[in-house]
């Protein structure tokens, strides 16, 4: 398996932020890390083995992130609007700086993939919500889609309602955007079992307004011994990418 590991400036974050790519060809996948996980994180918890056979046959290649959330969402000592204008300072680094630094690294420049676990999951939700001319596939396993999560009620301050998908998605009208949801290949996966209740509620939220936009997407439910955790992660991985076109 053909393995970098990569780093670039970032202007936007004013340091040098760390990434690690596996794989040679194929539709570039952006994993974002879960809750204080670092770059190294979806190889180290067995992600990459688990996806071994997509990565060595050319169909994907994994591009792993370095995250910023200890300074965004995890910085409970900062208000709201602080923690929100963090992530949107993160979201122009990897928007425009990672993302053009993958296209020159791999010569793709049609839609990539993006997918993360827990808090992974929420960031590859939100990312692909409001760039879906960058991602047009996504793969959100265990995730919690509502910034009250990390920030309690939030009082229609804007910099956190654009970053909470189960809020904005009933408001986006927009045809641009809807017409690339449609187009998109979308899966939402929990399990039912320990440590998956947080997520629920806004799993099923984002479910009702899909349904009710049109918006076709796979929202898996896995049974009740099913956890918030790697070993699921591992096999539901695969599973899903098997389901893709790539």
């Amino acid at each position: 398996m053909h393995i970098e590991h990569l780093s670039h400036w970032s202007g936007h974050l004013n340091r040098e932020m760390y990434l690690n790519r596996y794989g040679h060809a194929g539709i570039p996948v952006v994993v974002f890390a879960s809750s204080g996980g670092s770059h190294n994180e979806y190889y180290d918890f067995g992600m990459i083995d688990a996806c071994a056979s997509f990565i060595e046959e050319g169909r994907v290649q994994f591009f792993t992130l370095s995250s910023v959330d200890s300074e965004s969402w995890l910085a409970t000592w900062k208000n709201g609007h602080d923690q929100a204008e963090m992530h949107r300072t993160y979201e122009r680094y990897v928007i425009e700086e990672a993302i053009p630094f993958i296209k020159h690294k791999t010569g793709w420049f049609d839609g990539m993939m993006t997918t993360g676990c827990s808090m992974g999951a929420y960031h590859a939700v939100n990312f692909f919500l409001q760039h879906p001319d960058v991602f047009t596939k996504v793969i959100a396993l265990s995730g919690v889609y509502d910034a009250r999560f990390f920030v309690g009620d939030y009082y229609n301050d804007d910099a956190i309602y654009q970053n909470s998908p189960v809020d904005y998605i009933w408001n986006q009208n927009d045809g641009w955007f809807i017409d690339r949801y449609r187009q998109a290949e979308i899966v939402l996966c929990t399990g039912l079992g320990a440590w998956e209740q947080d997520g629920l509620p806004s799993f099923y939220k984002l479910k009702e307004a899909f349904d009710q936009k049109q918006i076709p997407a796979w929202f898996a439910e896995w049974g009740h011994d099913v956890a918030h955790d790697w070993e699921w992660w591992r096999k539901q991985m695969p599973y899903f990418l098997g389901n893709l076109y790539l």
